[in-house]
């Protein structure tokens, strides 16, 4: 059980980079981004041509960090890689949201249109890359650390949760410290105020885009280092992604961290009792909870 746990946490990490992202969209810009999961996707497909194509052509060495699954080409793949979700997260925003949000369309037209994306994305991903499931270093053993009270985990996965933390604290450092962040908190609480005061809000909804692009990216490469890749792997994250966000009080972002913790561990703990295909239900079972009970989340306003 304790091996469960230690593992939902690291599941966890990954849900909670997606839905850290996007509470802020849906926040800021107001969209139920339903495109978000295959976001997750195209980042860890990107960071596979990196490291299996870009970065070997020009000559870039990929000797393994320690115990570590990976080296320099992942190290440089994983930034680039968040940089580009986030370049395609604000190109969609151009292309289609921005239009819409000119328009004055509600909130179902928004949802319905980022599905389109989602299936957009995951389409081309399908055409490119096949329906293969691939590893970012296939036939590489990884063994695991055996630690007190059972608990068996491999280096790859302290990676992923020291990661997380530190995107996390990274965010948490760029919102309070900065100007821009600054922004962006006063736009998340009063959008028609900050127009009124000169911020200008477009500006803010790019980075917003940016940077729930990019952290939803950062989890779907930590995730295919951890396990492996495959076209639906953003898509089975949805759910549970949309889950942490309203567990944690849509809008709040240390919320959506405490929510994706816990959507992680009560998944992997239930596989204790039921079988692993029913992660998914447990996770929606969960929203479908909170809805009916504290629809506003645990962080929520009464």
């Amino acid at each position: 059980m304790i091996s469960l746990i230690v593992y939902g946490i690291i599941v966890g990490c990954i849900i909670a980079l997606g839905a850290i992202g996007l509470t802020m969209v849906y926040k800021i810009v107001g969209i139920a981004n339903f495109a978000h999961g295959d976001f997750m996707t195209l980042g860890a497909y990107i960071a596979l041509v990196m490291v299996s194509i870009v970065l070997p052509w020009v000559g870039i060495p990929d000797t393994r960090f320690g115990p570590l699954s990976f080296g320099w080409r992942m190290v440089i793949a994983f930034p680039v890689s968040m940089l580009f979700v986030a370049f395609i997260a604000i190109f969609f925003d151009k292309l289609l949201y921005k239009k819409l949000r000119k328009k004055k369309s509600n909130a179902v037209i928004l949802a319905m249109s980022s599905l389109g994306v989602a299936f957009i994305i995951r389409m081309l991903i399908l055409i490119i890359w096949g329906s293969d499931y691939v590893f970012y270093r296939p036939g590489l053993l990884r063994p695991a650390l055996f630690l007190p009270l059972g608990i068996r985990i491999r280096p790859d996965e302290i990676f992923i949760v020291c990661t997380a933390i530190f995107l996390v604290v990274l965010l948490h450092l760029f919102l309070n410290r900065t100007k821009m962040g600054k922004a962006m908190r006063a736009t998340s609480d009063n959008p028609d105020l900050a127009l009124v005061t000169g911020i200008d809000t477009e500006r803010i909804i790019s980075w917003t885009w940016a940077i729930g692009g990019a952290l939803t990216a950062a989890g779907g490469i930590l995730y295919g280092i951890d396990v492996q890749l495959h076209p639906g792997m953003g898509w089975n994250f949805l759910i549970p992604i949309f889950a942490a966000t309203i567990l944690g009080s849509i809008g709040n972002i240390y919320g959506a961290l405490i929510g994706g913790f816990v959507i992680g561990i009560a998944q992997e703990v239930s596989t204790a009792f039921l079988e692993p295909t029913y992660k998914l239900p447990v996770a929606f079972m969960i929203m479908i909870i909170i809805l009916l009970v504290r629809p506003e989340g645990i962080f929520g306003k009464e």
